[in-house]
């Protein structure tokens, strides 16, 4: 999809538990503040599916221009007419996934090395996330990537990738020049009090992360 690469810029994941109205709220803050995706990811099958059904947050992107991409649950993606799915390696076949969803509905595959990112863009990943690039609290545990890896990965496939994992306004600038075409972010994003107004200075961040030099 030729936009895709256009909307990793500014990739922000939302944090899971939170109540409908109160997601809304913050959602809608981000959305001001110039985010060009948004991921739900909600950990709780029966909390995403509420959230899909009342239809709000849908039509709040959609208003935005902005794609709306759900977490792991491709087959509620399907059914409530989100713009995609990103899911990890181990959730499923992800080419039997790509053909489920057809060539309409945006498809992201998590892979943190090159054989994994070639294997994703070979089962029909639209996009590539790579992470952890730095230290995160959103997921105990998890793997980092250099940033050599992380322009190997970029380097290897013809698809965009997004970085994510602990990015923020300190750290981000250094990742300039790894071929990521955006970042995603949780933190940095909904775990501030004005949401609005760090989207802004995120937001000149990332034009200033992938300005051609």
């Amino acid at each position: 999809m030729d936009t895709v690469g256009s909307a990793l810029r500014f990739y922000a994941i939302t944090p899971d538990g939170k109540e409908l109205d109160e997601l809304l709220t913050m959602v809608e803050g981000a959305l001001k503040g110039g985010i060009t995706l948004l991921q739900l990811r909600e950990k709780n099958r029966e909390m995403a599916e509420e959230i899909l059904n009342d239809g709000r947050l849908q039509r709040l992107c959609n208003s935005y221009s902005v794609p709306l991409i759900i977490n792991d649950f491709w087959d509620l993606a399907k059914e409530y007419g989100a713009d995609g799915v990103h899911i990890g390696q181990e959730d499923g076949d992800a080419s039997s996934i790509r053909g489920k969803l057809g060539d309409k509905i945006i498809l992201g595959i998590t892979a943190n090395s090159v054989e994994r990112a070639i294997r994703a863009q070979e089962a029909g990943a639209d996009y590539i996330g790579c992470g952890a690039v730095f230290p995160t609290g959103t997921k105990s545990g998890a793997e980092l990537i250099s940033t050599g890896v992380l322009k190997d990965i970029c380097e290897s496939v013809n698809i965009p990738a997004v970085a994510i994992g602990g990015i923020d306004e300190e750290n981000m600038l250094s990742l300039k020049g790894t071929g990521i075409s955006g970042v995603s972010l949780v933190s940095a994003v909904f775990g501030t009090e004005d949401i609005h107004n760090t989207c802004l200075k995120l937001n000149d961040l990332t034009l200033e992360l992938l300005r051609k030099v």
